[in-house]
């Protein structure tokens, strides 16, 4: 399998220049992958396929015919981010947790930004995730988000946007972890020399960031995960979270409070838990103060965390914040809390709340991507260049029942990776899922989850509807191989193949 076919297209590519040329930190890479015999990259992906296999590596998907559970799709071809810009991506990402923690407390204590006027009230007081049971609540460090995953997407002119922020139980952190496993053991040659930023210790920083927001005053606290059950798509992920961590995994039934703690029933009595790492969504996690009928939950949990005898990540409430209408606000929260301008843009947003963005969305529904304002898997979206009229004017009924419930974004043009199609390399359409973790200090874990859609033409990355995923390689400086090269003349020509040739060395 060889690059001689390989077209940009147009497209942004992650891995060549639009000449056709190999980015610089892709140059390596490149040469590794193109020195392959014929069929040897198939052979490995499909190594890798019975590997994810053996490893159950899955997911589940609701409703769909041929079965819940599905191997893990790994694309062999990684992604690579320069470090410098990494370094950039880094920044911006902690500049925005940050403000989106102060913009959370504010919202459940004082409003200032609301009497401000920096967000329309009517527009936060009406957002689905905004619960009122949070208000006043203080979650030990003032920290709400612990866990953070921000899909960022780039542009055909190559700048990052922030497509959203996902801070109520972002899921698929797991899956980086296990595809660089997957790589190292299928394409180990493809990694010397190149000095890949590490993920392997996210578990480790996971463990220590629920530890520090543990109740004051608790040695060696009791950390548990909390899972819906295995019928949860992201039960894989559960699991594997708590074995690496070295922690219990917990359902909601295995939980009670008493004596006004929460507590594991264990064969040896009960034992006092300290800090929940909870997988389940707000409103299921206390019948008493939620959902009354939820059997998911633990009755009592809530009025245990208001006394600060556990903690909860995320604390209940986060999602005000990735509420998409209130998205369209994260450059003007930034500026108000920490007085400097974002370093990350958003992709162009349009709330129809607004009526007269409303009015302007509704006259170029064919023109823009649709978005409803609390889904989340990718469900709900319209796609207007794609849309039949029929799915654009039941679009238009739904925004005209329902105004708040939309936004509106111009469709972009993905950034693109070369991804195995059968027996030859096509580009695919790419975001990225970074995570965040907020413990005694913010962390972020080098590149995250690289999503592809692997239909050609599509833009949907989500799993859940066909998409697969690809290891991202985050290089702290050049390849190695690079400068040896430029110290040889005769080693510095380019690959013998046409019309690709790498990019220009920096000697």
């Amino acid at each position: 399998m060889k690059f001689d076919d390989y077209l940009t297209e147009g497209f942004y590519d992650e891995m060549f220049q639009a000449d056709g040329r190999p980015r610089a930190t892709s140059a390596a890479l490149f040469e590794r992958l193109s020195t392959l015999s014929d069929g040897e990259l198939q052979r490995r992906q499909k190594a890798a396929d019975l590997t994810l296999l053996d490893m159950g590596i899955t997911f589940n998907v609701y409703g769909h015919a041929d079965g819940t559970e599905k191997v893990w799709p790994l694309d062999l071809v990684p992604r690579i981010v320069p470090g410098d810009e990494w370094d950039f991506i880094e920044r911006g990402l902690k500049q925005r947790i940050r403000a989106l923690n102060l913009f959370i407390d504010d919202v459940y204590h004082k409003r200032q930004i609301l009497r401000d006027g920096v967000v329309p009230e009517e527009l936060l007081t009406s957002a689905k995730c905004l619960l009122d049971a949070c208000t006043g609540l203080s979650p030990p460090g003032g920290i709400w988000c612990h866990v953070t995953g921000t899909d960022l997407v780039r542009d055909g002119d190559g700048q990052m946007y922030v497509l959203e922020d996902n801070l109520r139980c972002p899921s698929g952190v797991s899956y980086v972890l296990e595809n660089r496993e997957v790589m190292k053991r299928t394409m180990p040659l493809a990694f010397e020399g190149l000095r890949i930023l590490p993920v392997e210790d996210y578990p480790e920083r996971l463990l220590e960031t629920l530890q520090h927001v543990a109740p004051p005053g608790i040695g060696g606290p009791n950390v548990v995960v909390l899972t819906p059950g295995v019928y949860n798509a992201a039960y894989f992920e559960h699991s594997f979270l708590a074995q690496q961590m070295g922690v219990e995994l917990v359902e909601g039934r295995d939980l009670v409070v008493a004596d006004g703690h929460v507590c594991t029933r264990t064969t040896k009595g009960l034992k006092r838990v300290d800090v929940i790492y909870r997988r389940i969504d707000d409103t299921f996690l206390d019948p008493r103060t939620f959902k009354a009928d939820s059997a998911l939950g633990i009755p009592g949990l809530m009025d245990v965390f208001r006394a600060g005898r556990v903690a909860l990540a995320n604390a209940p409430g986060t999602g005000v914040a990735d509420d998409k209408a209130v998205y369209a606000f994260v450059p003007q929260i930034v500026r108000y809390y920490l007085g400097e301008d974002i370093l990350l843009p958003n992709v162009p947003t349009y709330t129809c709340w607004d009526a007269k963005q409303c009015s302007h969305v509704l006259a170029h529904l064919q023109e823009l991507v649709i978005k409803p304002t609390n889904e989340s898997g990718g469900y709900g979206i319209v796609i207007g260049p794609r849309a039949s009229r029929q799915e654009l004017d039941d679009c238009a009924a739904r925004i005209r029942a329902n105004p708040r419930n939309f936004i509106a974004q111009p469709m972009l043009a993905l950034s693109r990776v070369p991804t195995i199609i059968g027996d030859h390399l096509e580009g695919r359409h790419v975001d990225l899922r970074p995570y965040i973790l907020y413990g005694k200090d913010i962390y972020v874990l080098p590149g995250g989850l690289t999503r592809v859609a692997l239909k050609k033409g599509s833009l949907v990355v989500n799993s859940s509807q066909g998409g697969g995923s690809k290891d991202t390689w985050v290089l702290s400086g050049l390849p190695n191989g690079i400068r040896e090269r430029c110290a040889s003349p005769a080693a510095a020509r380019t690959p013998t193949r046409s019309p690709l040739r790498p990019e220009h060395t920096p000697c």
